[in-house]
């Protein structure tokens, strides 16, 4: 049973959605930093001290923890949490793709509003800056994360799908299924700014796709996108230990070697 230090937070005026949505964030944080390992058993009681919550908060961040596939809940009670092998996390980033394509043929076929396209392309001049200097230092990579999420959201955005929208929302909360999940890895390579080059390129055809009001065209190149995210995730798991800096991605403990 994984040891769990109580954390005496308090959280008295709290709305009960506002509680669950802190444990909810707390607890994948947890996860996802490393500090709850890849097959540690975790109990509702347990979360409940560590966290400093009530146990109906701590039961709904469960659960909707399980649903995301994080956890995996344990018949005589609790949880574990879960591990992902190296074909879960690539058909997650070929769904998030899929996805993605679809929304973007969706925004070309329909038509986006011109204050969305405006602030697309306003996004990717922001891009284009970041990615002007011959090397990316930490805070160059930090801001290409930020700017990278923006965009994909402003092309979600374009669909008016919020069906879509949901679904694709449930396959990015799983570990490195998120259009930036291996940026952070990519700042320690030496390819790491030619990738993102490409990737930027990308971002430009798929908004002129969508300007053009090109479906097919817009939902190919977004589903090629994801594809770069499949060659990062290859590069990360075969590549030396060097290309990793010590604890910047704690979650790949969680991806199962074949």
């Amino acid at each position: 049973m994984e040891t769990l230090t109580p954390n005496p937070v308090v959280n008295e005026g709290a709305t009960p959605e506002s509680a669950q949505v802190r444990a909810l964030l707390q607890l994948r944080e947890l996860i996802l930093s490393g500090e709850l390992a890849g097959g540690s058993r975790i109990a509702e009681l347990a979360i409940v001290e560590r966290l400093g919550v009530s146990r109906t908060p701590i039961r709904a961040a469960l659960m909707r923890l399980e649903q995301e596939g994080l956890l995996q809940a344990l018949p005589n009670g609790g949880y574990v949490v879960q591990t992902f092998s190296e074909r879960d996390i690539a058909d997650a980033i070929e769904l998030r793709g899929t996805l993605e394509g679809l929304l973007a043929r969706l925004a070309a076929e329909r038509g986006a509003p011109g204050v969305v396209l405006a602030e697309s392309r306003q996004c990717l001049d922001r891009i284009d800056a970041v990615l002007a200097t011959p090397a990316l230092d930490d805070e160059g990579f930090s801001a290409y994360v930020t700017l990278n999420s923006q965009f994909h959201s402003l092309v979600w955005e374009m669909a008016d799908s919020p069906t879509i929208t949901r679904q694709l929302e449930k396959v990015l909360s799983l570990p490195f299924a998120s259009p930036s999940g291996f940026v952070v890895v990519q700042a320690h390579s030496s390819r790491a700014r030619d990738m993102l080059v490409v990737a930027q390129d990308q971002h430009r055809q798929v908004l002129e796709a969508i300007e053009q009001r090109e479906g097919a065209r817009a939902e190919a190149i977004m589903r090629e996108h994801s594809r770069l995210a499949q060659r990062n995730l290859q590069d990360v798991l075969n590549g030396p230990a060097r290309v990793l800096a010590p604890g910047s991605m704690p979650a790949l403990k969680l991806i199962r070697r074949r």
